[in-house]
């Protein structure tokens, strides 16, 4: 029979400050308001929720919200789940697009989702283009 590491039986960390490294689980708490950059260190963004595909249990997508000034004229964006990567070292995410390439894409009406489906199919239509 396996024995258990304690940490998980008490649920005490005993295995040091990077219990998690490499970076294995977060919880989605801890992702809402990290902010987004892209490989230039441009500010994208920050994540606003996490949509979940609840027929087939994953992540489908992040909502990210760009510009605007206290919330007044800021844009909300459908970002496919893949799209965004982990940074750890600056607990962000990296969004490898251009500030330009965001502001073309379709947006979702913040006061409306995620009740239509055009808007997610139009989103992944316009970053089909980056899973190839």
């Amino acid at each position: 029979m396996n024995k258990l590491p304690e940490d998980n039986l008490t649920g005490v960390n005993k295995s040091g400050l990077h219990a998690n490294t490499p970076l294995r689980y977060l919880a989605a708490s801890s992702i809402i308001g990290d902010k987004v950059f892209n490989d230039n260190n441009e500010h994208m963004g920050e994540i606003k929720d996490i949509m979940l595909d609840i027929t087939g249990g994953t992540i489908d997508y992040y909502v990210i919200e760009f510009g605007g000034f206290l919330g007044i004229g800021a844009k909300y964006f459908a970002i496919p789940f893949g799209l965004l990567k982990v940074d750890p070292a600056r607990k962000a995410f990296l969004f490898n697009q251009s500030r330009e390439m965001l502001e073309k894409a379709p947006g979702i009406d913040i006061h409306h989702w995620p009740d239509t489906n055009k808007e997610m199919e139009a989103s992944y239509t316009y970053w089909s283009f980056l899973g190839d």
